[in-house]
């Protein structure tokens, strides 16, 4: 819950100019009420504005959820699904994010499905477990074909909002980790052609060993994104490490 409607038009005014020149997808999904404020802000730009939640319901009587019809029609492109925060503050579970990931892919939002495991998971050699069973859960009877239009990020939840970021070396284990679920599952094709984002604690001055690491697509930024000079060196770094 960052930014309101004036903050987020200044927001993008401030990082459009950062980003003109990039090849790289480059998306922000601000909170619901901002929404129409970006999209405006980024008209004709490649600025990609997103979501962060979407109902699994296509309509009806749910208080206080948005379909994907409302975003979709507000100019979104995108959806976060299965953040950790959602998980954990709002008790979303593997049958319904994967219920929210099936809907999303049918109404050609695109879909970024958040895994990640606890420091106490982490802590008893849980990762791999954890990860796999939320893949499994969220991607349950999936084909080939919807997989070409997801995100994946590993966001681990130990890192996220601590100041701790797991180095490159770390995070590429588990990038790994779950590419390797994922060709086991679908396919060599389907692994190498799926992103996989990294997201915990992205910081500028960690960005370009992140994303030197073969199994790291790019970063799912949370604090950092919150101030245009922090985001644009974010961008930047990413878009060398690419060239």
């Amino acid at each position: 819950m960052h930014m309101g409607a004036n903050e987020t038009a200044t927001f993008v005014q401030g990082l459009l100019p950062a980003i003109k020149e990039m090849t790289i997808f480059v998306g922000i999904a601000p909170p619901f009420t901002s929404i129409e404020a970006a999209v405006l802000g980024a008209e004709k730009s490649h600025l990609n504005i997103g979501a962060q939640n979407v109902s699994e319901f296509p309509k009806g009587a749910y208080t206080g959820e948005i379909s994907s019809t409302m975003l979709k029609e507000g100019g979104v492109s995108f959806v976060i699904l299965g953040h950790s925060e959602r998980r954990i503050h709002f008790h979303e579970d593997d049958q319904m994010i994967h219920r929210k990931v099936k809907w999303a892919l049918q109404e050609e939002l695109l879909p970024i499905l958040c895994i990640g495991e606890s420091q106490k998971q982490r802590d008893h050699a849980l990762t791999e477990k954890v990860l796999t069973h939320q893949l499994s859960e969220a991607l349950k009877d999936f084909s080939e074909k919807e997989l070409e239009n997801l995100v994946i990020a590993y966001e681990p939840v130990w890192a996220i909002g601590t100041g701790k970021t797991a180095t490159p070396d770390i995070a590429q284990e588990t990038h790994h980790l779950i590419r390797s679920f994922i060709k086991r599952q679908w396919g060599e094709k389907v692994a190498e052609r799926l992103p996989i984002l990294y997201g915990g604690s992205v910081k500028p001055d960690h960005t370009k060993a992140l994303m030197g690491e073969v199994d790291i697509d790019g970063a799912l930024v949370g604090r950092a994104s919150l101030e245009v000079e922090s985001f644009a060196k974010i961008i930047a770094s990413a878009e060398e490490s690419i060239k």
